[in-house]
């Protein structure tokens, strides 16, 4: 009897077709695994090493304006810096019934009234007239930041309302305080509770930069 011979393009044709057997039948055995797995066991790999590993941050920055939109206006008096020279604190110090007091704030004057504003968006905390600063108007803004705008001679807010930046709140005005200096706005700003020099931030970018809740 004679012997078949297989021809040359066979062999390597059965070794391909059985290599593809096994690769189909590897991956429905991985599939069906995976259907008899919780869902929670499928998705672990992406919450462990994707969301908790990475730390989504909010980044905002905004850009505190200053505290009236006419270019002609100047400043009067600084604010009082402790660790300013000599000659910039004399400058900086406030004369009234007898008694030198640092400038806690910047003072801007114009001869004419201008027209007061918000820096920073925020809500009206205090309204009220002191005999000796004026009309007072106090906001609230986010970060820790508090505005104040004393020697108003109107107010076009009250106490509560929201507030968005470069809204106009009042119109500059004189005080008792600082009588000598005619017309003014003094302005002081609060970060955290502590009093600070408000030509630092103004017209600065303030960045901050927050967890974004899980």
């Amino acid at each position: 009897m004679r012997r078949r011979k297989l021809k040359p393009y066979v062999l390597p044709t059965l070794m391909i077709v059985g290599i593809i057997g096994v690769m189909f039948a590897t991956a429905m055995l991985r599939v069906n695994l995976n259907k008899n797995k919780p869902s929670d066991e499928l998705t672990s790999y992406v919450t462990n090493t994707v969301l908790e590993e990475e730390e989504p941050v909010i980044k905002e920055s905004t850009i505190m304006i200053n505290p009236y939109k006419d270019t002609d206006i100047k400043i009067g008096k600084n604010y009082y810096d402790y660790k300013g020279d000599s000659a910039t604190q004399e400058k900086s110090i406030i004369y009234h019934d007898n008694t030198y007091m640092q400038n806690s704030g910047t003072d801007f004057v114009r001869e004419e009234t201008f027209e007061v504003v918000a820096v920073l968006d925020g809500s009206v905390t205090d309204v009220k007239e002191d005999e000796t600063l004026g009309k007072v108007v106090e906001i609230k803004h986010d970060n820790g930041y508090v505005s104040i705008y004393q020697s108003l001679s109107e107010v076009n807010v009250k106490k509560g309302d929201v507030i968005n930046q470069g809204q106009v709140i009042g119109k500059s005005g004189t005080n008792e305080l600082d009588k000598d200096m005619g017309n003014h706005l003094h302005f002081e700003l609060y970060i955290n509770g502590k009093v600070v020099d408000p030509t630092i931030y103004l017209n600065k970018e303030l960045q901050t930069s927050e967890e974004k809740e899980q």
